[in-house]
Parts: C-alpha cells; structure tokens; sequence
C-alpha cells in the first residue's frame, strides 16, 4: 500500500511551515478559511445526527480566539446560521476584538453582515449568570501554534464550559483549546474535533483522547501534490473508491478469493456466525468455515451459500487438533485464513491454532482468543494481520515487539479502539472513521470477517486489506449511528450499512474531485 496516496500527521510546527508554504497570500488563506468554515459546519450536520436532528432553532456558543481558528469557528456559525433562519448565536470574543488578525475580523464582519440580528456578544460574566442550554458549542479560540500554560481567565472558561451540563454537543476547531506538542493537562474537552487541512500530532497522542473526543479530518486540498515525509498518515474515504468501482463482467466466484475461516464453540456460537455474514459482505467469492460439528448444520440452514465443515468437538465444545486434517485439505484452494471468532480459550482449541500458524502457507488473520503469544511466535516469517483491543494487545505485546521495535516483517497489527491504528512497524495509519455505536460485543467479529474477505481478494498486500476493512467498518458505523442514534440499535445492523458506506462514500468522492460541494456552500 502506497503512503504517498493518504495525507500525513504533522507535528504542530512542521504543520505551521507546510501551511505557510500552501498559503502563499492573503487571498490562498482566506479561501481555505472558507472552505474550513464550511467543511466544519458540514461535518457538525452530519456527527449531529448521531442524537438527533439538528433544530432549526438551535442556539449556538461560538468562542472565539484571535487568530485562524477564530475565523474558522465564526465562518462554521455563519454557515450554520444561514442554512438555519431561526437559530440564534452567543459570540464570546475572548481577547477581545481589537485582539483580531484581519482575517478574523473579516470573518466576524461577514458573520454580522449575514446573522447579526441573530447573534449576541456575550461577556463571560453574562454566560456564567444566564447559564443558557445550547445545542452547540464551537471552539475556536487557540490554533496549533498554542504554547501553554492557558492563562488565568481562559482556563476559567475553558473549565465552565467544559462542566456546563447543557450543551449537546461540543466541537473543536483542528485541535482542542489547549492542546499543543507539548501535551495537554487542561484543555476543551470536544466531542469531535475537526482538523482543517493538516491533522496535527497531539490530536491522535493517546493521552489526548479524552479532550480531541472523536476525530475527523476535513482535506482542504494541502496534498494534492507531493506530501511531507511521515511515517504516520491519516486513513481516508478514497482508500473504498476500488472496490465500489464496477466489477469485470469477465469474472467468476474464484475471481475474487476464497476464505477459510476456523473458529466457534459451544459457549460462543454466534461470533464466527457475525464473522462469516460480514466476510460474505466484503465481496469475497468463496467462504468455508471449520466450525465443531453440532453447529454445522443449523449454520449451513441459515447461510447455505458458505461451506460448513464440521469438526469433531473437543472435551469443551470447541475445535481440537482433531480439526487440522480437515483444515489441509481446504487450504490448498483458499487465498487467505481467518482464526479466532468465536474459538474459546480452551488449551486444546489454542494448540490447534498454533499449530495452523506453524504449518499454513496463506496470509492469516488472528482474531480474539486466537491472539496468543505462542501463535505469534509460530508465524515465523508469514504475512499475517492480526486485531486486538488493548487487553488482548498486551497479551501479545512481547510476541510483537522488542523494546520499540516491531519485529514481525511480514505482520499487520490492527490495534482496535476509539482511534484504531494499523501498523507494519514502519508506517502507521489512524482510521477517524466510527465511535461508541462500536462499543458492543460481536464489532470486533464482523471487522475480522470483514477484513478477512478483503485479505482473501488481496492475499499479496495484508496491510492494504486491514487498512480498507478498518475504514469500511467505521464508515457503516457513522451511518448506522445517524440512522438510529447511538443506543437503541443492534450490533449486526452494521452489516446492512455496509453497502451504503460504499456507494455514499463513492459518490462523495467524485463530486469532491469534481469540486461539486452542494448549493449550501459558501462560494
């Protein structure tokens, strides 16, 4: 997988030279202001979804610094109020608007010329005593060139707004107020955070989770061209543009890769069922799954498309050894191995994996009860991709890495969480695709099943397909979370999303290309 193809993470510095370089003029920064105006108010529209509809009379908390971000954050509220008649704005200009840098103040000029019947210039003193309920609240008072310590007054405000019980939703212009190389102690806690242009490092420093809240990133257009050296990059809707494309009408099922899945048990029958279902949605062509023989038959009624092997059960219901002669004799026509949904931690069931990671020749997938040192350490020199959460990563932490360095050549570590990250050890890549809808038993089966499909369609590049099922995944995620809100859904309705995070993502893809952004943008 090229790195070239996806726009890196810089540090706050560097990102401020490359910035400088792009932005020749007055003229380049004001238009890519505008953009990042739009672009943020766009994606509140649609992050919003996830609680609700976004009312047409909703009232907004605008905080606003002297720099960019301010102007961004007041171009975003200009949007939102222009599209929404009936909303209404608290503007808080924190140093005051002789403070401003002109592009600021042009901002704030065209947010006055366009609402400023709709909007209040508001006193800190005047915010605490009202204490009004807002739909919004938009961060832009510090930039990535923020050097702490916060001063007295603004860490009091940042403090408020952040215990303010009555404000939906909290966003954050690139970085959170705050934040900055050097950490981030105290700072605006977001819900999401929308990096315009450049995604600066401090946003995906782990540490930092809890203030940055949920990433996005919005392409203002910086790396069309040659992109700055970096071994991290951030992970975008593109990466899906191949496999929505149209299909050769020349294929067959053997076209698109066969898929050998190993798991199951009897106290964990349903997670190789998720596994398979969403291996099947992943456009694979062939699907045969080793599973302990009573659950062979009620699967088979259920997904007869798939071949079911049933295996001799162990003493615990799961596979033993047993299940390796029948195993070989299927690898021969599979392109790539899934083990682990559903498999059980019985001893029998993880020496049976070991010994597949010793003895197959296909890139493998190693998934949930399967991530176990000594498999790890049996892959010797194999491609393989494997996707722990982080109690299953530091099981597996020494199998991986010496000290710093990551020791398996040809490995793909999928590191699941609310910012997933893929790494080879040489590059790593951040997914800011998908949230708390995930936070449910049986996600991690489906995105293995899912990546599995697409390792099996393309068995020569592991990290290509770990990188593509991490976005397609998160991707359904957002629009099962925007179609039914974040709570009262069921985990396996993210497999009918699935097709729709392609075709949606698809056509927002060309018309981005075509610089089609819809009537709503500012011109």
């Amino acid at each position: 997988m090229k790195t070239i193809d996806f726009p890196p993470i810089l540090g706050c510095a560097a990102a401020g030279q490359w910035e400088k370089r792009q932005l020749e003029n007055e003229k380049s920064e004001w238009a890519a202001m505008r953009m990042a105006g739009a672009e943020i108010a766009r994606g509140i529209l649609d992050d919003f979804r996830e609680i609700g509809e976004f009312a047409d009379s909703a009232k907004l908390l605008v905080l606003v610094g002297k720099g960019h971000n301010g102007g961004d954050a007041l171009l975003a509220a200009r949007w939102l109020l222009e599209k929404f008649p009936a909303a209404i704005a608290d503007i808080f200009l924190c140093f005051g608007e002789s403070s401003f840098c002109p592009l600021a103040r042009r901002a704030l000029d065209e947010l006055m010329e366009a609402a400023g019947k709709r909007c209040r210039r508001m006193e800190f003193s005047r915010l605490k005593a009202e204490s009004v309920a807002y739909d919004l609240c938009l961060d832009g008072v510090f930039g990535f060139q923020f050097h702490p310590p916060l001063d007295k007054k603004t860490g009091q405000l940042i403090a408020w707004v952040n215990a303010h019980a009555g404000i939906r939703f909290r966003a954050a212009v690139d970085l959170p107020s705050g934040m900055s190389d050097e950490g981030a102690a105290k700072g605006f806690r977001a819900d999401f955070t929308y990096a315009t242009g450049i995604v600066k490092s401090p946003v995906v420093a782990e540490p930092n989770g809890p203030l940055v809240g949920r990433l996005r990133y919005l392409d203002l257009g910086f790396f069309q061209g040659k992109n700055p050296k970096s071994d991290r990059r951030i992970l975008t809707e593109s990466l899906l543009d191949p496999i929505a494309m149209l299909r050769s009408s020349r294929s067959d099922k053997r076209t698109f890769g066969h898929l050998c899945v190993v798991g199951g048990s009897h106290n964990y029958p349903g997670a190789i069922m998720l596994a398979v279902r969403a291996a099947l949605r992943s456009g694979v062509g062939l699907v045969t799954a080793l599973v302990p023989e009573p659950l062979a038959a009620p699967y088979a009624a259920v997904h007869p498309e798939v071949m079911w092997v049933g295996c001799p059960p162990g003493s615990t219901g799961g596979l033993s050894v047993a299940a390796l002669a029948l195993l070989r004799e299927r690898l021969q026509r599979a392109n790539a191995l899934l083990v682990g949904p559903g498999l059980g931690a019985a001893p029998e069931s993880i020496e049976l994996v070991r010994r597949i990671a010793g003895e197959a020749a296909l890139p493998i997938l190693l998934d949930a009860d399967a991530l176990q040192p000594e498999v790890i350490e049996a892959l010797g020199k194999k491609p393989f991709v494997c996707t722990p959460h982080a109690g299953e990563f530091k099981r597996i932490a020494p199998a991986l890495y010496a000290g710093q360095k990551f020791r398996c050549p040809r490995g793909v570590l999928v590191l699941k969480g609310p910012l997933t990250h893929i790494t080879n050890g040489k590059n790593t890549y951040y997914s800011p695709f998908g949230g708390p809808v995930l936070a449910r038993g049986g996600s991690g089966d489906m995105l293995a099943g899912l990546i599995g499909g697409l390792l099996a369609q393309s068995p020569d590049d592991p990290l290509l397909a770990a990188c593509r099922g991490v976005v397609w995944h998160g991707l359904a995620a957002d629009l099962l979370a925007r179609a039914h809100g974040q709570v009262a859904v069921e985990n396996s309705q993210l497999l009918e999303q699935l097709g729709p995070a392609l075709t949606s993502t698809h056509a927002r893809n060309i018309d981005g290309a075509a610089g089609v952004h819809g009537p709503e943008r500012p011109a």
